[in-house]
């Protein structure tokens, strides 16, 4: 069965796909950018930029009735690799405050732009376990 998940009032895509999409037991979650993009110093837009899009997914996820801890892929796109240890420290402090040591894999590119002239976009992969009868 697939479900799919557009809610209009936090996350307004802007083009033609939807927010996620559960298939059996997995949820993948388009990549999110932060509703908050400005023209602030780049380093700290970038950390506002990181939290808003973990947080948003975390939100998505709760629509699922599954948490962080059952992410299991993460894709990082961001604009410039001398941010990365920048969103690395905010993406670890993340995933710690919602399970022990054990992280998402993931893969990270650098782009050339991305849509709003956001600094950085994320998309992930999760499951929920599957009620055995």
């Amino acid at each position: 069965m697939i479900t799919t998940t557009n809610s209009q009032k936090i996350f307004n895509p802007i083009g033609p796909y939807s927010t996620a999409i559960k298939i059996e037991n997995l949820i993948f979650i388009s990549g999110q950018i932060s509703n908050v993009v400005d023209d602030n110093d780049s380093n700290n837009n970038v950390i506002i930029q990181t939290k808003n899009i973990l947080n948003n997914i975390k939100i998505i996820l709760k629509k699922y009735n599954v948490g962080v801890k059952n992410i299991i892929k993460t894709t990082v796109f961001i604009t410039n690799l001398e941010h990365l240890n920048v969103v690395n420290n905010v993406y670890k402090k993340f995933f710690l405050e919602h399970h022990s040591n054990q992280f998402p894999t993931r893969s990270c590119v650098e782009v050339s732009k991305l849509p709003n002239n956001a600094l950085i976009e994320i998309e992930s992969i999760a499951y929920k376990k599957c009620n055995l009868l």
